[in-house]
């Protein structure tokens, strides 16, 4: 006789394989699709793996700036999400632990950030770049992506619960405001500058429309804008697409694999800041 309790795990176990299921099915058909030949996936051969041509992957190594593409994303990806885990650690540090004129005021214009759509920046960020000479460039690429207010907002909320007894402390031993943020602070607080940082790089690595307009040679693109010039190259290749698709999807997927627990942290912090 099945429980009431044992029912309900029973429903919730099925809904769950269900909802993988369903996450999961894209990635099989973009797999099976990138193995085939074209004429062979023009004769719809169904959704099974029924053949091992790897054609589509050595097509595309050989032929687009892959490996440029990916080492663009790689050190922009890397140096954003240095310094934006650096910078928003510092002014959270000066706005929870420092007194200083206009500290609210400053407080108040990084929570009010959140009200500015980033689009609606990209016009005067794009006139900005140009006029510095950095369209084409990693930095032109870098700079605008620059400030994330959540990462303030969620630094400066674990600087105010720290007690007062440990900063004393350190102080008393002859420590500035240096060593106290990065001896003190840091340390008890790796957790989310690990989970901040796993959810900055992949935003940084997906960001597509910006890089998009900042950059127009394609030895500059990351990898999102690098896909749309592979597709107009070779028109309507389904296994190219697919097998591309796969190799640009392929180190965010295998970094959430790797790192889910933390990305899932970072995800309830962010939404619990901008709720």
């Amino acid at each position: 006789m099945i429980t009431i309790k044992q029912a309900r795990n029973i429903a919730f176990t099925t809904l769950v394989l269900i909802a993988a299921a369903i996450w999961i099915f894209p990635l099989y058909w973009a797999l099976t699709t990138s193995l085939r030949s074209e004429n062979r996936i023009v004769a719809d051969a169904g959704w099974l793996i029924d053949e091992l041509n790897f054609a589509a992957f050595v097509e595309i190594l050989k032929n687009s700036k892959l490996p440029v593409w990916y080492l663009n994303s790689v050190g922009t990806s890397l140096i954003i999400t240095a310094v934006v885990l650096l910078t928003g650690m510092m002014c959270a540090y000066a706005l929870s632990q420092l007194r200083f004129p206009g500290r609210r005021l400053l407080y108040l214009v990084v929570v009010g950030s959140f009200m500015v759509p980033v689009p609606a920046l990209y016009v005067a960020q794009f006139v900005l770049m140009n006029d510095l000479g950095l369209v084409n460039t990693w930095w032109g690429i870098i700079l605008p992506q620059l400030i994330v207010p959540v990462v303030i907002i969620v630094y400066k909320q674990f600087f105010d619960a720290i007690p007062k007894e440990m900063r004393e402390a350190v102080v008393l031993d002859g420590g500035g405001d240096f060593a106290l943020l990065f001896k003190l602070y840091l340390p008890l607080n790796w957790g989310i500058t690990a989970a901040l940082g796993i959810i900055t790089f992949i935003s940084a690595w997906n960001n597509f429309f910006w890089p998009f307009l900042v950059v127009t040679s394609e030895g500059m693109m990351t990898i999102p804008v690098g896909i749309t010039q592979v597709t107009d190259s070779f028109g309507v290749a389904y296994a190219r697409m697919m097998a591309l698709a796969l190799l640009a999807a392929a180190p965010v997927i295998i970094g959430y694999l790797i790192f889910q627990k933390r990305v899932t942290e970072a995800v309830m912090i962010s939404a619990g800041v901008k709720g």
